[in-house]
């Protein structure tokens, strides 16, 4: 019987961590405790994390460090974590990452806009904006895929073959002068082209025109493919005369087709209009469950993530919340048959008094989490279930 897409484990995410076995996750979501005035939820047994206001730096990394420490234990050496953040902890939390991780171990650091408009309370600049940090477990197994489909604009590729297929022209010349003949030198060859036709080959032909690649200012460059490639998909070739700074030139681009199964390398901005705001969030939650979480992660967010992982991945969320990345895999599960399996995990803490839980009659956070879980499988199925169950334990 397969796994549910969805289980949820009732605990202090440190104990349950640690119960888990090691390589057994695939990717992890992390959305802690911002460290805002009010007072940290998650407390450690140690004298750094019961100290006062002065010391909530050092008490939020020593709530931190354990934590990521299990995470890194748990997740797979082909593994990633992504850890949201926002200015008060981002450079705390670099260093952080980088003494559990390792330096080389980076990825990114994403900046997420989730209010396009701006805070518009309180003093200062209006922020927009918070973080997204990207380690790999292994940066040399890591199989984090940076590119989407989302992210490809239909109107980049502006011209129409005789098939109807949709293509963009790429310089066939590499525009990047540290590769020159000197340097690539198997690269530098004459190509033979015919503007009229498009026709490009590696041999002469009648009405054809000897064609080598240069650079804007007439300095020798080399192609970005072989000329064994050239001759394998001289169909993806054209020929044009173009305009540079010296006057006309002959010249020869590649045929950049639209596919369904094409992708785009992600940016590090993400923008609101493309994974979701804080308040297409609270519609999402209140949608479920009712007007629940104040300030919750969109789905958007959440299913750009775990996209970038195959479509069995095993993903984790020990801060787990509102439930969103939960909610998230089942979208995305829906969407393209994936079996992706998500364990979320979170305290029972109290909600706050006056709330949006607490109006919505939800008794602690882990009572929205378990809520909105559940609902999300009587809509979108794929199964859902707490505790261990069939996961593999330490």
């Amino acid at each position: 019987m397969p796994a549910p897409s969805n289980t949820f484990i009732e605990g202090d995410n440190l104990d349950v961590l640690a119960r888990l076995a090691a390589e057994s996750v695939d990717v992890a979501y992390l959305d802690p405790p911002y460290n805002r005035d009010t007072a940290l939820v998650y407390r450690d047994r140690s004298a750094a994390s019961r100290a006062g206001a002065a010391d909530r730096h050092a008490a939020w990394v020593a709530m931190m460090r354990p934590r990521l420490a299990e995470v890194r234990r748990v997740l797979a050496p082909s593994g990633a974590v992504f850890v949201s953040i926002d200015d008060r902890e981002v450079a705390h939390l670099r260093l952080l990452l980088d003494e559990v991780f390792g330096e080389p171990a980076f990825v990114a650091q994403v900046v997420v806009n989730l209010n396009a408009k701006g805070r518009q309370l309180g003093g200062g600049f209006a922020v927009s904006h918070e973080y997204l940090l990207v380690y790999a477990r292994d940066a040399r197994r890591c199989r984090l895929d940076p590119t989407s489909p989302d992210t490809v604009d239909p109107a980049d590729f502006g011209h129409t073959a005789d098939d109807g297929r949709r293509y963009r022209l790429l310089p066939l010349r590499n525009t990047n002068k540290r590769f020159r003949p000197t340097t690539a030198p198997t690269l530098h060859y004459p190509l033979h082209g015919d503007p009229a036709t498009g026709r490009v080959s590696c041999t002469p032909f009648e009405g054809s025109t000897e064609v080598r690649p240069v650079f804007g200012d007439g300095a020798p460059a080399v192609w970005r493919w072989s000329a064994p490639l050239v001759a394998q998909r001289a169909d993806d070739l054209v020929c044009r005369t173009v305009r540079g700074r010296l006057g006309e030139r002959v010249d020869v681009f590649q045929r950049d087709w639209l596919t369904p199964e094409r992708r785009k390398k992600l940016t590090t901005i993400w923008l609101a209009e493309e994974i979701g705001s804080t308040d297409t969030a609270v519609a999402e939650v209140t949608a479920l469950v009712g007007k629940a979480f104040d300030s919750p992660k969109p789905t958007g967010l959440l299913r750009r993530v775990v996209a970038t992982y195959p479509a069995d991945a095993r993903v984790l969320d020990p801060f787990a919340g509102s439930g969103t990345t939960g909610h998230a895999v089942a979208l995305l599960n829906a969407a393209d048959g994936g079996t992706r399996t998500c364990l979320s995990i979170n305290a029972g803490e109290p909600v706050r008094p006056g709330s949006a839980a607490a109006e919505a009659g939800f008794a602690t956070v882990a009572d929205v989490t378990r809520a909105r879980l559940r609902a999300v499988d009587a809509t979108l199925g794929g199964g859902y279930a707490e505790g261990l169950g069939g996961l593999t334990p330490r």
